[in-house]
């Protein structure tokens, strides 16, 4: 039985781009703006994502194309053993990120739920205590084995019957709603006071801030996805006629799309009901306690904008949460031979004791997001940027030029494959491992 392929090129860019919008986009993103300088948090991102993010993406479609190998296997083929390590690395990283991120799909799910049949917090106190019964308690662990049920049901069904189907649907899905609450949250009173504040007020100090340079290159390659194998496991089952630079674009440009709009409907809440301080202490300040209390003051209304926007999170998690968990899916059929479904159980059922500590603590769940969703991605850009850009640029020319596209544009991303992207990713890696040190052991 031949590899299964896309149905055609717009699932897989329906599914990459679903890769790419998570809950990084909505809670990360208000969170990391309103630390940064606002504007000048946006301009850093916005830079790393266009000089550095695009052109490693093409090349991890490159790699995970020409091979037609999954994660583990693809660096082994293209160059040898001397890269098996990487192989490793990419499950490892997609791993990790997906057993704390099946909490905080959890998470998410209960708020739902919680929102829909029994209502919202009415202040702030009762805020934090509804979150702590989120947060802890048998809940956290139904939560967490739900989502990975979820999510293994749609990676067992495959390619086509599974990941590209729910994408086909939830994707579009996910933006119609984004645009809905955009439009509402623009109608509030306090509205364009939160764009100022967040979007527009332009803090130039903290471009030199290196939490605020880390925080950039986390939420950018965290947001696109690109260093941890979710985009080369789905390029491996394309062909050849898909043109790799034009998917990656439209991928980074929804991506990045919905970043912003989730903003629009973030800091518009967040100013109009009085919430910055929640914010600005937390990721899960904004998401957890910030919003439901400033949805609560709007009676039915915001209740209703409340099941809509964690149906939101929820379906932008699961489009996320399955590309993970096809890394070491596809990985585990490759070397081993399995079928899908045992590889899809003992995976899942893997990561489930991998996040047990991330159910239980907080402060490991932040660990597990800073080493696995920050130092390790970023390292696993870094390496492909030198292995597609130094170590085998043959084969992302023939890659390319099969595909139809031109000699200029293949020049121009091996250039920047080669001189930008690698210098890039090595000052940004260096200091998000520095700023990590101190804030851990010294501050």
């Amino acid at each position: 039985m031949g590899r299964e392929k896309w149905r055609s090129g717009l699932g897989f860019v329906l599914a990459a781009a679903g890769s790419a919008v998570g809950l990084g986009n909505l809670w990360g993103f208000a969170y990391r703006t309103s630390q940064g300088g606002g504007a000048a948090f946006l301009f850093l991102y916005v830079l790393i994502v266009l000089v550095v993010c695009l052109p490693v993406l093409v090349a991890e479609m490159v790699l995970g194309r020409s091979t037609g190998n999954s994660p583990l296997l693809a660096p082994l083929k293209a160059a040898g053993s001397r890269w098996r390590p990487m192989g490793w690395l990419f499950v490892v990283a997609a791993s990790g990120i997906l057993s704390f991120y099946a909490v905080l799909m959890g998470w998410t799910a209960h708020t739902l739920f919680h929102s829909l049949f029994y209502g919202l917090p009415s202040d702030m106190a009762e805020a934090e205590l509804f979150f702590n019964s989120v947060s802890t308690g048998g809940s956290v662990f139904m939560g967490q084995i739900f989502s990975l049920f979820l999510t293994g049901l749609v990676v067992m069904a495959g390619i086509r019957g599974g990941i590209e189907k729910l994408s086909r649907l939830f994707v579009p899905l996910l933006f119609i709603l984004l645009l809905i609450l955009a439009l509402w949250a623009g109608t509030l009173e306090g509205a364009m006071d939160g764009y100022r504040t967040f979007l527009f007020r332009l803090d130039m100090q903290e471009l030199l801030n290196p939490t605020t340079v880390r925080n950039a290159f986390t939420q950018a390659f965290f947001s696109i996805g690109t260093g941890i194998g979710c985009i080369l496991a789905y390029a491996a089952y394309l062909d050849r006629s898909n043109n790799l630079p034009k998917e990656a674009l439209a991928v980074v440009s929804l991506d990045t799309a919905v970043g912003l709009i989730a903003g629009l409907i973030t800091f518009p809440v967040v100013m109009s009901f009085g919430l910055q301080d929640v914010v600005s202490e937390s990721t899960v300040g904004t998401l957890f306690i910030a919003l439901p209390t400033g949805f609560a003051s709007l009676g039915f209304v915001g209740r209703v904008v409340a099941v809509l926007f964690f149906s939101l999170a929820y379906i932008a998690a699961i489009t996320s949460s399955v590309s993970l968990l096809e890394v070491p899916v596809s990985s585990l059929i490759d070397r081993l031979g399995w079928t899908r479904k045992k590889a899809v159980l003992v995976s899942t059922f893997s990561i489930f004791i991998i996040g047990i500590p991330t159910a239980f603590s907080l402060n490991m769940l932040g660990i597990f997001d800073a080493i696995f969703g920050g130092i390790l991605l970023i390292f696993g850009g870094f390496l492909l940027a030198i292995l597609i850009g130094w170590v085998v640029p043959r084969r992302f020319d023939e890659d390319l030029s099969f595909c139809g596209s031109s000699i200029t544009l293949r020049r121009t991303l091996r250039f920047m494959l080669r001189w930008i992207s690698p210098p890039f990713i090595a000052f940004g890696l260096t200091v998000s491992i520095f700023d990590l040190i101190h804030n851990w052991f010294i501050s």
